[in-house]
């Protein structure tokens, strides 16, 4: 059955006029007047719903009942990623989201190719949120990884100056520990890592700083797009 993003307060037995973005793709799809969608809004569980009126341009639908199924992981992984080019930071928002990073901080690194201000910045995290609710109408998440503000390391500890859990950053430098001994024992995971050519030794400095504990995959070097998505995959 297809779902939609619907960020309304839904309540079984309403009457009411889906989003836009909903719309549009209930009217794609050539739903009719009788079809049942599912609806969720991210604040838990999902509902099933009733197409009642297609209109010209808006479509109607009725909630149905409530189902408190959940479908998160059980260790929250926060990620603070490298800004990375063209259509490979769009390609991390999704997979990210279908493998159930609770949040994402775009992280405008040194390095980073994109240099993102302004309403380029705007329209950019715009885009990339409408990606993570996309992968997560797809994969059956119920809540939507959270896209926040791209900004700098240093920016983002000014802001965060402690946290819960642990966390950690992807390090090619000595004395770093396996990912899933740093983890042991912790439900929430800030996860840092840089973009294409990775962080430089002031960032990392930086982090080390910070709390940040210096954690490794293996003796391979991932791609700064792969590298985040292999945590997701070995702690979720």
């Amino acid at each position: 059955m297809a779902r939609f993003f619907c960020p309304l307060p839904l309540h079984t037995g309403d009457v009411l006029t889906l989003p836009p973005s909903a719309a549009r793709h209930v009217q794609v799809l050539r739903l009719q007047p009788g079809d049942g969608i599912t609806l969720f809004n991210g604040q838990g569980g999902e509902f099933a719903a009733t197409v009642t009126r297609m209109g010209r341009s808006d479509v109607e639908v009725q909630i149905g009942a409530h189902n408190a199924t959940e479908r998160e992981a059980a260790c929250a992984v926060h990620l603070l990623a490298g800004i990375t080019a063209n259509e490979r930071m769009d390609w991390l928002v999704e997979k990210a989201t279908e493998l159930g990073a609770a949040s994402l901080t775009p992280l405008v690194a040194e390095r980073s190719v994109l240099k993102l201000k302004g309403e380029r910045a705007e329209k950019k995290l715009a885009h990339w949120q409408g990606v993570a609710v996309a992968a997560a109408e797809q994969c059956g998440r119920n809540r939507v990884t959270r896209i926040d503000e791209a900004k700098s390391l240093a920016a983002w500890l000014a802001q965060h100056p402690a946290g819960t859990g642990v966390r950690l950053v992807l390090s090619l430098s000595p004395g770093t520990q396996p990912l899933r001994t740093a983890v042991q024992g912790h439900t929430h995971v800030t996860l840092l890592s840089g973009p294409e050519g990775g962080l430089t030794p002031a960032e990392e400095a930086l982090a080390l700083a910070a709390g940040f504990v210096p954690v490794t995959l293996g003796p391979r070097v991932l791609r700064a797009e792969t590298a985040p998505l292999a945590v997701l995959a070995a702690l979720t």
